[in-house]
C-alpha cells in the first residue's frame, strides 16, 4: 500500500533552516506529481509547494516563494522541502502527499511537526 513517511520536523530559529524529507514507497513515485502541505493551528490546509513528476515544473505559495525548494529523488523515491528564513507562521504540520494542488490531493503522510520560536 502506499506509504509516505515525512521527517526533518523540529524547533527552528526565525531565520533559521531546516530540511524536510518524505520517503515513499508502495507506488511508481516517479510517475506521480508531488506536494507539501501544511497546517497550523486553527487555520486550514494549505498548499505549501508541488513538483512534476520529472522535476520540470514547480509550485510556490506566495508565503514561501523564494524562500523554500521542493526536489525530488526518484532514484531514492523521496521528496525533499528545503526551508529557509524560517519565520515564526511557518509553525505548522507539514504534509507531503500525492498529487498537484488541492483537488488532486491522493494520498498523505502523518505529518511532521515544524516550530519556528526564538
Amino acid at each position: 500500500q502506499v506509504q509516505l513517511v515525512e521527517s526533518g520536523g523540529g524547533l527552528a530559529q526565525p531565520g533559521g533552516s531546516l530540511r524536510l524529507s518524505c520517503a515513499a514507497s508502495g507506488f511508481t513515485f516517479s510517475s506521480y506529481a508531488m506536494s507539501w502541505a501544511r497546517q497550523a493551528p486553527g487555520k486550514g490546509l494549505e498548499w505549501v509547494s508541488g513538483i512534476y513528476s520529472d522535476g520540470s515544473d514547480t509550485y510556490y505559495a506566495d508565503s514561501v516563494k523564494g524562500r523554500f525548494t521542493i526536489s525530488r529523488d526518484n532514484a531514492k523515491n523521496t521528496l525533499y522541502l528545503q526551508m529557509n528564513s524560517l519565520k515564526p507562521e511557518d509553525t505548522a504540520l507539514y504534509y507531503c502527499a500525492t498529487g498537484w494542488g488541492y483537488a488532486d490531493f491522493g494520498s498523505w503522510g502523518q505529518g511532521t511537526q515544524v516550530t519556528v520560536s526564538s
